[in-house]
C-alpha cells in the first residue's frame, strides 16, 4: 500500500542492561516523543503520537517496531484514538512488531473511539521469539456521536496475527457493523457498551497462573463480564465486557501489575498522560 499518512520505524537495542533506540525514523502524520524511564530497570517507554489529533478519511498509517535481544520496551499512546467520519475510504493502520529472543513488549494503547459514520480497520502481526515475553491490551468504546448515540460507526475491524518462531498461535479478528450486527445482543457487547481484549504471552504463564487469575478475578458480575483462555503455548487470552473505559482498564492493571511483579519483581509504569 503506497501514499501512507504517517510511517514509523522504531528499532531498540539492550546496552549493557538498558534499552536504547538503535533507529528512529518518523514522516508524515506519526511521531513519537523522547524516550522515557520510568523506574530504573532500564526499560524505555516510547508514547506515540498523532499530530492531526486522529484518523481521517483515508487515512493510511505504517508502524514498524523491532527488540533486539534482550531489549524492554513499553509502547502506548498519548491519548485515546479518534477515528472520524470516513465517507468516502476507511481509515487504515498496519503495525509489524518483531520480538528477539529474551526481549519484553508491552503494548499498551489508549482506548479506540470511533466518531459517527467511522469505518476503521487496524492490522497487527507479531512475530516472536519463544523466549520473548509479550503483553498487549485494547479497548474499543461504543463511540461518539452529536446525538449521544452509541455504536453509530460503520466498521470497527481489529486483526492480531502472533507468531512463536514463525508458528502462528493466535488468530484474533474483531469485526463489528452495528449496521448489519445486533451489536447489543447475544453474541456479541450483549448489553455492555466496552470491549476490551488483552493477550500475554510468556515462559511464566503456566495453569498455576491462570488459577490465582480466576481466583484474583470475580469473572461476572454486573458490572462487567471477564473470560480467560489458555492459548496453545505458554499464554493466555482474556475477553470482558464492561460499561466504562475505568472498568477494563482497573481489572487490566490489575492483572498486568501481578504479572510484572511475579516475573520481574517490579511494578507496571505509571502511564501518566494528564
Amino acid at each position: 500500500m503506497e501514499n501512507w499518512t504517517g510511517v514509523l520505524d522504531l528499532n531498540v537495542e539492550d546496552r549493557n542492561g538498558k534499552t536504547v533506540a538503535k533507529n528512529v525514523y518518523f514522516q508524515g502524520a506519526f511521531k513519537v516523543m523522547r524516550p522515557v524511564y520510568h523506574d530504573d530497570s532500564g526499560q524505555v517507554c516510547y508514547y506515540l503520537l498523532n499530530p492531526g489529533g486522529g484518523y481521517l478519511d483515508g487515512d493510511r498509517y505504517q508502524m514498524k517496531v523491532q527488540l533486539g535481544e534482550g531489549a524492554k520496551l513499553t509502547l502506548t499512546t498519548q491519548g485515546a484514538t479518534k477515528v472520524y467520519r470516513t465517507p468516502k475510504n476507511y481509515a487504515y493502520q498496519e503495525s509489524e512488531f518483531i520480538l528477539k529472543p529474551g526481549s519484553l513488549l508491552e503494548y499498551i494503547p489508549d482506548p479506540l473511539i470511533a466518531y459517527q459514520n467511522a469505518h476503521f480497520k487496524h492490522k497487527n502481526v507479531i512475530r516472536m521469539d519463544q523466549s520473548a515475553t509479550l503483553l498487549y491490551s485494547d479497548i474499543i468504546t461504543p463511540g461518539w456521536s452529536p446525538e449521544g448515540e452509541h455504536f453509530s460507526y460503520k466498521t470497527i475491524q481489529l486483526l492480531n496475527e502472533i507468531y512463536v518462531d514463525e508458528e502462528l498461535v493466535v488468530f484474533d479478528h474483531i469485526n463489528l457493523k452495528p449496521s448489519s450486527q445486533n451489536i447489543r445482543g447475544l453474541g456479541f457487547m450483549e448489553g455492555y457498551t466496552h470491549l476490551g481484549s488483552m493477550i500475554v504471552i510468556g515462559s511464566g504463564v503456566d495453569s498455576s497462573l491462570l488459577d490465582r487469575l480466576y481466583l484474583a478475578i470475580e469473572n461476572n458480575t454486573l458490572d462487567y463480564k471477564l473470560g480467560i483462555s489458555a492459548l496453545s503455548v505458554p499464554g493466555f487470552t482474556i475477553r470482558m465486557f464492561a460499561h466504562s473505559t475505568q472498568m477494563i482498564e482497573k481489572i487490566f492493571s490489575n492483572i498486568h501489575q501481578s504479572i510484572r511483579e511475579e516475573w520481574f519483581q517490579t511494578k507496571p509504569s505509571f502511564l501518566r498522560k494528564y
